[in-house]
C-alpha cells in the first residue's frame, strides 16, 4: 500500500512539472530551466514585444539564451519569422542588461518578411 501511494505522489509531481513547462521537451540553457514568456507592448502592433525570464541568479547567460528563445518564439508565432531587431536583447553588453527582482527584460520588434 505504501508503495503505491509514493508512486502516486511521484507521477503527480512529474504531472505537476509539466504544467509548469518543465517536462520533458522543456528547453534548458546553460544547464538550467527558465520560467519566461513574450508579450505585445501595443496591441496594434504586435511586432514590438517584450520577453522576460525569471530567475536570472541561476545563470545570466542561461536567462539570455531563454529570452532570446521566448522572442523567437513570439515572433514565429505570430509572423512566421525569426528575424528580430533587438532594441535590448542578446547582443547587448552583460552589464547594460535591465535585471530587475531576479527577472531579465529584453525588447524587441519582430521583422515581417
Amino acid at each position: 500500500m505504501l508503495r503505491v501511494m509514493l508512486a502516486g505522489i511521484v507521477c503527480l509531481g512529474l504531472a505537476g512539472c509539466d504544467k509548469l513547462g518543465f517536462g520533458r521537451d522543456a528547453p534548458t540553457f546553460d544547464g538550467q530551466y527558465f520560467r519566461g514568456s513574450a508579450k505585445v507592448t501595443d496591441r496594434k502592433d504586435r511586432q514590438q514585444f517584450t520577453a522576460t525570464v525569471r530567475q536570472v541568479s541561476k545563470s545570466l547567460d542561461g536567462a539570455v539564451a531563454a529570452a532570446e528563445h521566448e522572442g523567437v518564439k513570439h515572433c514565429i508565432r505570430y509572423f512566421g519569422t525569426s528575424e528580430i531587431d533587438w532594441e535590448v536583447g542578446p547582443d547587448t553588453p552583460r552589464e547594460a542588461l535591465p535585471v530587475s527582482n531576479d527577472t531579465l527584460t529584453f525588447r524587441g520588434r519582430c521583422i515581417d518578411k
